[in-house]
């Protein structure tokens, strides 16, 4: 059997090749996919990603934006210049993660006793 050699280095912020693990070192805390979630229903704005029941704190919210911008899942906009405001999106690379979150709903709803899970699913607004 011929194997395809990948030669490319695995950046060093991954703990190892695992593709399970890489992921994790991206979104496996406990607020990155909150994020992502609202995101997904179109929130955009700092307070808009605040006012979420979860409540995540302030200081951790900006540093995950900030992750996930550097990791191409999110791009950010200005909204207003004085003084500047920032709007945050997915980019296409997040937007792939809409399967994610669904495959979790439906995990949820299937072993999660009184979740409750939005009637539909909207489309996100993605900016490249």
């Amino acid at each position: 059997m011929d194997k395809q050699t990948d030669t490319t280095a695995l950046s060093p912020e991954f703990r190892s090749s695992c593709p399970i693990a890489c992921v994790l070192d991206i979104l496996g805390d406990k607020w990155t996919l909150l994020v992502i979630r609202d995101l997904y229903f179109n929130k955009h704005r700092f307070g808009e990603f605040t006012a979420s029941p979860e409540g995540i704190p302030t200081n951790i919210l900006a540093d995950r934006l900030k992750r996930l911008e550097a990791a191409g899942i999110v791009k950010r906009l200005p909204y207003q210049s004085n003084p500047v405001r920032m709007e945050y999106f997915l980019t296409s690379k997040g937007a792939d993660l809409g399967q994610v979150l669904g495959a979790m709903r439906k995990w949820a709803e299937n072993h999660v006793a009184g979740v409750k899970s939005p009637k539909s699913i909207p489309v996100p607004e993605i900016r490249d």
